[in-house]
């Protein structure tokens, strides 16, 4: 099952959005962030003091970005945000290409080597594949201090309501506008709305409580099978009726996930595309050499050996950091070493290994992980940064920058795949949708509550104080079930009264949003007031 660069390379939308985002934004008041006592000093040199004196500034990432503000560029404020909307963009960019080029294939490889049939493979490792840059930022800023986890809820949602409304918006008039005929699976529409619902309901009851205990989180995330097994009973039934051959699994209404075409989606090479390699190399290098890849487009004997080498080595660090002893950093080479010696005598120059192919797999499948987790830590540091910079809430940034950030690329792949592939892409496309959304609410939020929930056993998980989080819920949900009233009663077609629709509840949740933030909305004030 072909699932390729399904995140694309959407860096200068993304940039677009974080300066739209910021200027609408940059009247807010300051919020109460962790460091946000700096904006009390007037002086550079007394904020560069407390910047590096007080720990609550000292973000969780290896960078710290408030330092290289307030110290580094301290004379150059302008030049000091440019800097870091730059590098946003590009931690945007290597999180999502390390879940196309190297997630995706390694999750694909394991699938096949397992024998997982496509509707397991498709509510499993699939869909891991197609919301891993949501994930791993939800589960990162759980662990991260301060308003992590208001961060990483607010993303989650955020990008739920962007998918289901503009995503399947935009596709719904685009079909009108191209006078096509597209009839959504029934059954399966249904299905994925209706257990989407299910998630929010779920999510909002914990919202309103307010905590969570660990078994309670255990429960939360394990609703998901009860999907997987709808979903499995499904795919049987319809296969027993249709007799559906195996191969033809990219056409299978039962798979709630985007099989995407590499080959309709990568522009030609060309002298821009060249310059870009170069200056992305440096982004490239460290994971090629790290990140084990036996598919036979991508083989290179060299790369395998050095790869293998030092993956042992980068985690060691990453797991152990400093306080990493002479022991365990010898064992970590020896292991590396090892692998490299049985790599270079075992393999050939020209064919990819045939043999231990699991082994292999599921190492690309770990470092890749561990990549998009090195990463979305990164990215969820810089955004708690930069809300601290601009006097802004950490949720806000998560709810427009992160949501828009990781959700354009599906924007951008499911258009293309509904434009090119026909009434077949545009159904495959509007069911992952709703399969998406739902996997990184209940999965990723899921596996964030239990994260957050073991790193303190004893003690509930108190979820972020946040009144506008089941405002939020309640936008999602009625875009849902704008869309599960709307498509039956107009025979399932995908036209213009679906699409105006979803456009207008997402274009109403978002100026609500900003009318808060600009000052216009005080609803604290209000029901201090009551």
């Amino acid at each position: 099952m072909a699932i390729a660069n399904f995140k694309t390379n959407s860096t200068p939308t993304i940039t677009i959005f974080i300066i739209i985002s910021f200027f609408l934004t940059s009247s807010a008041n300051p919020t109460t962030t962790t460091c946000n006592p700096v904006h009390h000093h007037n002086s550079s040199h007394s904020k560069c003091t407390y910047v590096k004196t007080h720990a609550d500034c000292h973000p969780k990432g290896y960078i710290n970005y408030l330092q290289i503000f307030y110290c580094n560029l301290s004379r150059f404020p302008q030049l000091g945000i440019l800097v870091l909307l730059t590098w946003l963009a590009m931690l945007f960019y290597v999180l999502t290409n390390t879940a196309s080029d190297y997630f995706c294939p390694a999750v694909e490889h394991l699938s096949k080597t397992l024998n997982l049939s496509p509707a397991i493979a498709g509510t499993t490792l699939l869909p891991l594949g197609n919301g891993a840059p949501d994930v791993f930022a939800s589960v990162i800023s759980f662990t991260a201090s301060g308003d992590g986890g208001d961060i990483g809820l607010n993303s989650i949602l955020g990008g739920a309501i962007f998918v289901s409304t503009i995503v399947v918006g935009i596709l719904s008039l685009l079909i009108s506008h191209r006078r096509k005929i597209v009839i959504v699976d029934k059954p399966n529409f249904i299905r994925d709305v209706v257990f989407l619902l299910f998630s929010l309901a779920n999510l909002l009851v914990v919202i309103v409580i307010g905590k969570l205990n660990f078994w309670a989180s255990i429960l939360f995330a394990s609703a998901y099978v009860i999907y997987i097994c709808l979903v499995s009973y499904m795919h049987f039934i319809t296969v027993k009726k249709q007799s559906i051959p195996d191969d033809d699994r990219a056409h299978d209404p039962g798979l709630p996930l985007l099989v995407r075409s590499a080959d309709k989606l990568v522009p030609k090479k060309s002298v821009v595309m060249l310059i870009l390699y170069v200056i992305g190399l440096p982004l490239y290098l460290p994971r090629r050499v790290t990140i084990p890849m036996i598919t036979q487009e991508k083989w290179s004997k060299p790369f395998a050996v050095v790869s293998v080498v030092l993956a042992p080595i980068m985690l060691a660090l990453i797991l152990m950091g400093s306080k990493a002893s002479v022991i365990t950093w010898s064992l970590a080479l020896v292991i590396g070493f090892a692998l490299g010696a049985c790599t270079f005598a075992c393999t050939s120059s020209t064919m990819a290994p045939q043999k231990c192919l699991f082994l292999w797999y599921a190492s690309g499948f770990l470092m890749s992980v561990t990549w998009a987790y090195i990463t979305a830590e990164e990215l969820v540091s810089l955004l708690q940064s930069l809300g601290t910079i601009i006097g802004m809430s950490p949720s806000i940034l998560g709810l427009t920058v992160l949501a828009w950030g990781n959700s354009l690329g599906d924007l951008a792949t499911n258009v293309a795949m509904a434009m090119h592939d026909g009434p077949d892409g545009a159904r495959i496309a509007i069911a992952g949708c709703y399969a998406g959304p739902e996997f990184n609410v209940f999965v990723g939020l899921g596996f964030s509550f239990v994260v957050a929930c073991w790193l303190d056993y004893l003690a509930p998980y108190v979820v972020p104080a946040n009144l506008y989080l089941c405002e939020t819920v309640g936008f999602l949900i009625g875009g849902l079930l704008w869309a599960l009233v709307v498509l039956p009663n107009r025979e399932m077609r995908l036209d213009r009264t679906l699409g105006g629709g979803l456009l207008a509840i997402y274009f109403c949740f978002l100026f609500v949003k900003i009318v808060r933030v600009v000052g216009l909305i005080d609803v604290s004030m209000s029901i201090k007031t009551l």
